[in-house]
């Protein structure tokens, strides 16, 4: 999709699969199932969608999937299929040395996976060689020394590398990545956590991390278990929706899986999503 002098476009990872509770949080089985019906284990399907933008100067990918790393245990916890990442970047013809950002919304292991890879060795390193990794500085800190609680969703193989190698640029809060790319600090999910938001040539997208991982995830309370700030995140959403619809932002959700972008309509009073596919090669309409 043409925004402009931009280009972007959905990259995806492939999928996992999460407990269906965890992932709607407060809201019980008997409503969040009829969006989406889990497994005989309770895990629900969720994509792994990365965003690339291009413009004339940089090719920008916002966060990395789960990556290749997983042991068969964790593969068969997760449910993960191979990772995708790489294969389809290089099906639009960028190859892992053409990234030279890379925006991690967060650290946790199915956002920052595919950040680093195993090389001969059986050694993590950087997976874009010559990309500048933009993480929150408070993101970072809690990576490092995580609580009992967040423990489990940092694998520290993801990340160190990125500062061994001296590719990590840490950041203290919101920041313009070029002109009409902006990085925004949210937290709610986690400390540190940031999204993107482009607005370039009368055209606006936002990317939302896991503030709104998915786009059964528009309904206010649907907030994940995970998140360490439920009420800020819910803030969050509440600010982030009531822009989009007012001045017709394109939505894209990292963990959508039969939808991964679109527009936010009303409907008798109900805020509701048009799905839009991004991968479209027609430039994009302004919307009104």
């Amino acid at each position: 999709m043409k925004l402009g002098q931009i280009d972007v476009n959905i990259v995806p990872d492939g999928y996992f699969k999460l407990d269906g509770g965890v992932m709607f949080g407060q809201a019980p089985r008997v409503l969040w199932e009829k969006l989406v019906k889990p497994d005989r284990r309770n895990r629900i399907r969720l994509g792994l969608n990365c965003l690339l933008i291009q413009t004339p100067r940089q090719k920008i990918l916002v966060d990395t999937g789960i990556g290749s790393k997983f042991n068969d245990s964790l593969k068969e916890s997760y449910g993960v299929n191979a990772s995708r990442l790489l294969r389809n970047l290089r099906a639009m013809g960028i190859t892992a040395k053409d990234v030279t950002h890379v925006v991690l919304s967060h650290l946790h292991f199915d956002h920052c996976g595919g950040a680093t890879k195993f090389n001969r060795k059986n050694q993590a390193v950087p997976t874009f060689p010559r990309a500048k990794y933009l993480v929150q500085r408070t993101a970072w800190e809690d990576a490092l020394h995580p609580n009992e609680r967040g423990r489990a969703s940092f694998h520290k193989e993801d990340f160190l590398p990125l500062e061994a190698r001296g590719q990590l640029t840490l950041l203290d809060g919101d920041a313009e990545l070029a002109p009409g790319i902006l990085l925004k600090v949210t937290n709610g999910h986690c400390r540190g956590h940031q999204i993107i938001l482009v607005n370039h040539g009368g055209h606006r997208l936002a990317y939302f991390g896991d503030v709104i991982p998915t786009p059964h995830h528009l309904t206010l309370p649907y907030i994940t278990a995970l998140d360490q700030f439920p009420e800020e995140t819910l803030d969050r959403k509440r600010e982030f929706l009531a822009l989009a619809e007012r001045e017709g932002w394109l939505l894209t959700f990292g963990h959508g899986y039969d939808c991964s972008s679109g527009y936010l309509d009303r409907h008798r009073g109900q805020i509701r999503l048009r799905p839009f596919d991004l991968n479209d090669t027609a430039p994009a309409k302004k919307p009104g």
